[in-house]
């Protein structure tokens, strides 16, 4: 199984309140991981990446849809013993600087917080 599988696997057991929606598109290049809907009627988008550097590899199309989609949507990182939150607005810095890029919410459980508080 894929690191980014597992990870989603991960995810998807700590958040049972958030409906995901895998999005496998092979259609539209850049199209994030998933579609997460919460409790407060909100939709946002999250990009998986698991990294074992400082680096978080993001494709031009990827960088392209969080420029033009900057609200609700999210890239999160795992590494080896945590996990960042970063929002679409900031995906240029972080592909320019990785992991040296203050997220907004550092940690699983954190994150998983915010998504839960989207709309409140």
């Amino acid at each position: 199984m894929k690191l980014e599988s597992r990870f989603y696997n991960e995810l998807k057991r700590i958040t049972p309140q958030i409906r995901w929606t895998r999005l496998e598109n092979t259609s539209v290049l850049g199209t994030p991981d998933l579609l997460g809907y919460n409790t407060n009627q909100h939709f946002f988008t999250v990009e998986l990446k698991v990294t074992k550097t400082n680096k978080v590899r993001l494709s031009p199309h990827q960088i392209s849809f969080h420029v033009l989609h900057p609200k609700n949507t999210f890239i999160l990182v795992k590494t080896k013993t945590d996990c960042h939150l970063y929002s679409g607005n900031q995906v240029r810095e972080l592909f320019e600087n990785g992991l040296s890029v203050k997220p907004i919410v550092r940690g699983l459980r954190e994150s998983c917080l915010h998504f839960e508080n989207i709309g409140k």
